[in-house]
């Protein structure tokens, strides 16, 4: 599984990542967990308020951190 947290590096993305690394773990999922700060990669997703969550190709989240029970909503769907 590849999650990307889409954003310039501000306290709201690493908040973001660090959330979804920590209901990863306590899942026990296999997943790669990726910084991506390049605006125009970020384009690519059409989020224009970060920070957002793709999760294998697929846009979740923008504009806001996520509670862990959302994120956790995420991989039992």
């Amino acid at each position: 599984m590849e999650i990307k947290v889409l954003g310039p590096g501000c306290k709201k993305c690493i908040a973001t990542k660090e959330a979804i690394k920590e209901v990863v773990s306590e899942l026990g999922l296999e997943a790669e967990v990726e910084e991506v700060t390049d605006m125009s990669e970020i384009m690519k997703y059409n989020v224009l308020v970060t920070p957002g969550v793709v999760i294998d190709g697929k846009v979740v989240s923008k504009g806001k951190v996520p509670s862990k029970k959302e994120i956790r909503s995420w991989f039992e769907s």
